[in-house]
């Protein structure tokens, strides 16, 4: 009976780490702007729009930290060292967001209710947003050619490009607003923003959740791993699967693999290599393997 040690660490994308703090810099200054002015002129569209920057704020600094994370050493009372603190801050970070979207949603209603509501520049809120089209779209840009290469940059793009498209949508409310007078569009957009974030927010919770109890990973199936397991040459049988996250860029396996009785150690080396390279396309850095061959009694396999 064997075991099997394997650490592959992703690779480092050292050349984003100047374009998530200019992101980080920019959105954040641009989130006070707008959540001052928002207060100022009592604008729930942009109150509730820089709670949308200000989430994607904090998924660009999370993403930064998992990055820093990554190349912090472990040590004797901290085996995977501190990685994990991105999916706990992740947890902590969605629920603050849900209890802000819970207040936001509050107050458009009851604003909805006022039969005659207050008058609001619909100027100011087209230029205030039209600011933040530009400073997303900017920011959106620093990630464009890295964002095939890891999957934390494609979603801080992807983020940003969302954040345009909600500020464009408030632009043109305040326009709408400047020609009609129809001000109740400044709730109807806070409503529809606070949706937006609801959706996009229960997701995040649910899976830092899963994370943080060291579940199996949403876009990691056991049964698609066992299936490519069994396809290599040699193989026999896989159980006593458990698959779990490192961070929220690092995965990590161990199991039984039960190899055909005829198999050498050779041979057995060269399984061992072809599966630790279909796994990491799979996003399993970090695989731990105990071998045994077919004819031998294993006490997992009661599992």
């Amino acid at each position: 009976m064997g075991h099997d040690h394997h650490h592959h660490a992703p690779p480092t994308l050292t050349s984003v780490n100047t374009a998530f703090k200019i992101g980080i810099a920019l959105n954040f200054v641009f989130v006070i702007v707008e959540a001052s002015v928002g207060f100022y002129i009592s604008s729930l569209s942009l109150i509730s729009d820089a709670a949308h920057n200000l989430a994607d704020v904090g998924t660009l600094a999370l993403s930064l930290l998992a990055f820093r994370l990554l190349k912090v050493k472990s040590n004797d009372q901290y085996t995977y060292g501190y990685r994990k603190t991105s999916i706990l801050v992740s947890l902590f970070n969605s629920v603050v967001l849900l209890v802000s979207i819970g207040g936001i949603a509050f107050e458009a209603i009851h604003k909805s209710l006022i039969p005659n509501p207050d008058p609001l520049p619909g100027t100011t809120i087209a230029i205030v947003a039209g600011i933040g089209i530009v400073i997303n779209g900017m920011s959106a840009l620093l990630f464009f050619r890295e964002k095939d290469k890891d999957i934390n940059v494609k979603s801080a793009y992807l983020h940003l490009l969302s954040d345009a498209l909600v500020s464009a949508g408030i632009v043109v409310g305040g326009i709408i607003m400047y020609h009609t007078q129809w001000f109740w569009i400044d709730n109807a957009l806070s409503i529809i923003i606070a949706g937006v974030i609801l959706i996009s927010t229960w997701k995040l919770l649910k899976e830092s959740l899963r994370l943080s109890l060291d579940g199996v990973p949403e876009n990691i199936h056991l049964d698609d791993i066992k299936t490519i397991v069994l396809k290599i040459e040699g193989v026999n049988d896989l159980h006593h699967i458990h698959v779990w996250a490192i961070s929220s860029t690092e995965n990590a396996m161990t199991a039984h693999l039960v190899l055909k009785s005829a198999v050498t150690n050779d041979q057995e080396q060269q399984i061992k290599h072809n599966l630790r390279h279909e796994l990491e396309h799979k996003n399993i850095q970090h695989i731990t393997l105990e071998t045994e061959r077919e004819n031998e009694m294993c006490e997992a396999k009661v599992c």
